[in-house]
């Protein structure tokens, strides 16, 4: 392995990284170098069918006022990525996702998700700003608002629709939009075709949506500005809002604002919904990792006032119910699923098990199985956890479950990372490769597999 580049970005000296924020401290901290590697070690055998780049974005906050409040979601976004061709892994790069100049005065710095669409690459932002576009080997473009389509915010976590090649998004501003959301459709070729506003009140912390083939899910939850949050000195104000309401939206995809059938649910949060379908009987299906309630007392960051389990939530649109069933008790977040069963009934789901008093964020890859309520989990070893459980499916497979998962791995003990690669069919089996990098990956959020028949080099 050959560094050809080791450039210090970060001078935030945290010695050995203790510190009063935990999300400071150890992996949450954010790294000093931007590096480029060749030749990464490799134990195992990559499948020589993955051609592409596995990308991973997060915060890495560059210098700092006031440690103690500062916030797990706020900071320069910085993407980690690893080539892969050929069987080998050609190369590992991470880089700030913008220059100097658009980083001025930008608090949050597009460091939520990164993907491929539209032939470019884009990382995306938690609270709404447009995507900041990267070139193949992930530096800097600025900032891409569709060609000049986009008249608003856009969103962490856009939607994807197979059968008509569009992205849709669910889009919340601070300080921009106070009184609604944003509903978008973005075109196969990078342009905005729709836009709506959705009247909502007090400005709810909306991080995610969920898409069927007929309606675009709305999730109004009880996490809502809070200025009180705002005066004490905390760059991110948002609260738990125990005397809201909860309710979740049916949004017909072709229907205005004024057509959505709103339903009551008890009050809870939700950051990530795996996915979503229309039943025969007319319901809509979503499974979501739920949390009892959400930054009551932690004001600088989502995990510990209570841990995630997953649920499954029925709507009926006919009579605005919602059940809610427990899937599975153990605290698990960063659901995936296999893409090829988006927006239509899936067997399978994918988490990453959170362990917040812990050393590492992370423990196992657990693999649901919603047919028969079994799960099954890999488990990485002491001091070891696994991230987001990314699913690429095999070529030319038909089983939903023949894919690979691809994690990256902390490992507490050696403070060090790797990208490890499992069978999704054999997810109890070890790993069929294992990929070093040459610098840990801090606990970030999102990432995802980009093959390279979908983004053209350069």
């Amino acid at each position: 392995m050959t560094d050809t580049t080791d450039r210090r970005v970060t001078p935030i000296d945290l010695s050995r990284r203790p510190n009063a924020n935990r999300y400071l401290a150890g992996n949450y901290a954010p790294v000093e170098h931007e590096l480029t590697a060749f030749d990464l070690a490799v134990t195992g055998r990559i499948p020589t069918e993955l051609e592409g780049r596995w990308l991973r974005n997060g915060p890495n906050p560059e210098q700092l006022d006031d440690t103690s409040k500062h916030h797990w979601f706020m900071g320069q976004g910085m993407v980690h990525g690893v080539r892969l061709r050929g069987g080998t892994a050609e190369w590992y790069r991470n880089r700030y996702v913008l220059d100097a100049a658009d980083r001025a005065g930008d608090l949050f710095g597009a460091n939520t998700n990164v993907g491929g669409f539209a032939g470019t690459t884009w990382a995306m932002v938690e609270a709404g700003n447009p995507p900041a576009e990267l070139d193949y080997e992930l530096n800097p473009r600025g900032i891409n608002a569709f060609h000049g389509t986009l008249d608003g915010p856009f969103t962490a976590h856009p939607k994807y629709d197979p059968a008509t090649g569009e992205l849709h998004a669910m889009s919340y501003h601070w300080p921009d939009l106070i009184d609604h959301v944003n509903y978008t459709v973005v075109g196969g070729d990078g342009r905005v075709t729709k836009q709506l506003a959705i009247p909502v009140p007090d400005m709810p912390m909306m991080h995610d949506m969920s898409l069927t083939e007929t309606y675009a899910v709305v999730y109004d939850l009880p996490v809502t500005v809070n200025m009180d949050v705002l005066m004490d000195g905390y760059q991110f104000p948002f609260k738990w809002n125990p005397d809201r309401a909860a309710r979740v939206g049916l949004l017909p995809r072709d229907g205005a604002a004024d057509d959505i059938i709103w339903c009551d649910v008890d009050p809870c949060y939700v950051f990530h919904p795996l996915n979503a379908y229309d039943a025969p009987d007319g319901t809509v299906v979503v499974d979501v990792c739920r949390y009892e309630n959400m930054m009551v007392d932690d004001r600088v960051g989502p995990f510990t006032d209570s841990p995630p389990a997953l649920d499954r939530w029925v709507i009926d649109p006919a009579t605005r119910r919602v059940t809610e069933t427990r899937i599975d008790d153990r605290p698990q977040e960063f659901p995936r699923h296999n893409p090829r069963v988006g927006l239509q009934q899936h067997r399978y789901g994918y988490t990453a098990e959170v362990k917040p008093d812990d050393v590492n964020l992370h423990g196992a890859t657990i693999k649901i199985d919603f047919e028969t309520g079994t799960t099954e989990t890999h488990e990485y070893g002491p001091g070891r956890g696994g991230a987001e459980p990314v699913f690429v499916p095999k070529a030319d497979a038909t089983a939903e479950d023949a894919g690979w998962i691809m994690a990256v791995v902390y490992d507490a003990t050696t403070d060090s990372s790797e990208l490890h690669i499992l069978d999704a069919e054999q997810i109890t089996e070890p790993a069929v490769a294992t990929i070093e990098l040459p610098q840990r990956v801090p606990f970030g959020f999102h990432g995802n597999w980009v093959p390279d028949s979908s983004v053209a080099p350069g």
